[in-house]
This record gives C-alpha cells, structure tokens and sequence, in this order.
C-alpha cells in the first residue's frame, strides 16, 4: 500500500485515516433514520445490511477517488498536507484501485436491492465522484456536495420502496439545504488555502460575511423541510421534539459562527450529533 521510502505504520489505521471512518457519522445516522421511515418501521435484516454496504461503498467511493484526484492541491493545504496520498504512506495506485473496488461493491449491493437502484447507480458515482473536480471550475461545489448529502433519502426510499414519493423528495431537498449549509462552514476554514491554489468555493464567491448570512438560511429551509417530511410520513411527536432539539442546536451553530467565523472546524464536528438527534426521534417516533 505504501510507496518506497514512506515511514512504515499500521496498516488497519492507516486504512482509517485515509479513509476518515470517523466521519461515516456524518450521513450514517440520516441514512438509518430514513430506512426505518422507508420500511414503515423495523426494515429486514437483508435490506439493512444492503443498504448500509451500499451507503458506506458509495461513500468510500467518493473518498478514495477525491484523495488521488486533490493529492497536488492537498499538498499545499496546511490542513491536508500530512494526507497518505500525499506523502507516500498510501499510494496513487491503491487509492484508484480502493475507488474502484469500492463503486463495484456499490453496483453490486444495489443489483441485490432492485433494478431501479442499479439503474441509478451511475448517477450517484457521477456526484460521489465529480464533486472532486467541480471545485476546479465552479464554486457551486459547495452546493454539489449538499447534493451528494441530498441523495441519501432519495436512495434509501428507491432501495426499500422502488419508488421516489413525495415525501422522499422533501427529505431529499432538506439534507441538500443542510448539507449545503455545512459545507460552507467547512469552505470558510479553507479560503485562503483555496484562493491559494485558484479553486473555488462558495465563500470566496460570496465572500465570507455573506457565506456567514447564507448558513443560518440553509439551516432554516432544511428544518423546515424536514418538519414536512415528518408531517408528509405522518410521524409522531418525538419526531417533531427532535427537529426542534435540531434547530436550537443549529441556532448555537449560527450565532457561534456569526461571533468567530474562524472556528469552523469545530462548528462543523457538531453535524455528527445532530444527525444522531435525528435518528432518535425517528427512533423513537416509532416506539411512540
């Protein structure tokens, strides 16, 4: 895995960190949380696990790739630099090759889910994957990456119902709001960096006071959204208890970053224990 000369390290860990394994509690949860909605409760044992294989496939997909194909601008990321591909602990070549095996899983789980999932399984490999380069061209891959967030309930409900309801839509524009407004936290810690190496993101677009405005904005239209949903799936109240446990969260989250725009990374670790918020008031929604 490691290219000649590169200091030798566990290999399992390594895997991890290349792999960020930490940050599958991004989505995870929202994934889980819309597969019980999807299945009107408990789903099977079978399309859980194929689901989970898929989302995490998919996930590791779009991780691998990124890694080789953002290794020149990493290099020159203060934040990125000590990256595996980057110094040679991992290489180019396995990079690739993890990339590969990981959308074969994916195209296998979803052959094994339905045929309107296989079909669509081209589409998610192209936003998993060419979020990579837009960022070269476009500062809207801030907002194609809160596309990539939104995919999750619309693939969920495609693999449980073969269907996309309205419902199903609804979610699917809420994470794309919510993963929108926290990708712009995550591009306001990375402006320099970016302006350095001529990429592009929203913040520098916009610049940074008004990234700032955006975020609370996002968040709202994403809760409200998610309310929707709820009403839509006809959810009970701890489902509702848990959005507004969520916004007087995400209002922390907005006034904190509104004060000190420069703590970004830590604003943007707090998108993990919302989204497990969320999946205990699906939970719960249910034992209700």
């Amino acid at each position: 895995m490691s290219e000649p000369g590169a200091p030798p390290r566990n290999w399992a860990v390594e895997l991890g960190r290349f792999l960020e394994i930490q940050n599958l509690g991004l989505n995870l949860p929202f994934a889980l949380a819309f597969l019980l909605v999807a299945a009107g409760g408990a789903p099977t044992v079978r399309a859980t696990l194929l689901i989970v294989v898929a989302f995490v496939a998919a996930r590791n997909a779009g991780h691998s790739f990124n890694r080789w194909a953002d290794r020149d601008l990493d290099a020159r990321n203060p934040r990125t630099r000590d990256r595996a591909v980057v110094t040679g602990r991992i290489s180019t070549r396995f990079a690739l090759g993890f990339a590969a095996a990981s959308a074969s899983v994916l195209v296998i789980a979803a052959y094994l889910l339905n045929p309107i999932a296989l079909l669509l399984v081209p589409v998610a490999l192209a936003l998993v994957l060419g979020y990579s380069y837009s960022k070269r061209v476009s500062p809207l891959t801030t907002v194609l990456l809160g596309v990539v967030e939104s995919v999750t309930p619309a693939a969920v409900f495609v693999a449980i119902q073969g269907t996309l309801p309205v419902s199903a839509l609804v979610a699917a524009a809420a994470l794309g709001c919510w993963g929108t407004a926290f990708e712009t936290i995550h591009s306001l810690g990375d402006m320099d960096a970016d302006r350095s190496a001529g990429t592009f993101s929203l913040p520098l677009s916009l610049g940074a006071p008004s990234a700032v405005r955006l975020v609370p904005v996002l968040h709202g239209i994403a809760l409200g959204l998610l309310a929707l949903f709820g009403a839509l799936a006809h959810r009970p109240w701890p489902y509702f208890v848990a959005v507004g446990v969520m916004a007087v969260w995400t209002a922390s989250i907005d006034r904190d970053l509104a004060r000190d725009p420069s703590q970004t990374r830590r604003l943007f670790r707090r998108h993990f224990g919302l989204s497990t918020v969320f999946l205990i008031g699906v939970i719960f929604s249910y034992i209700a």
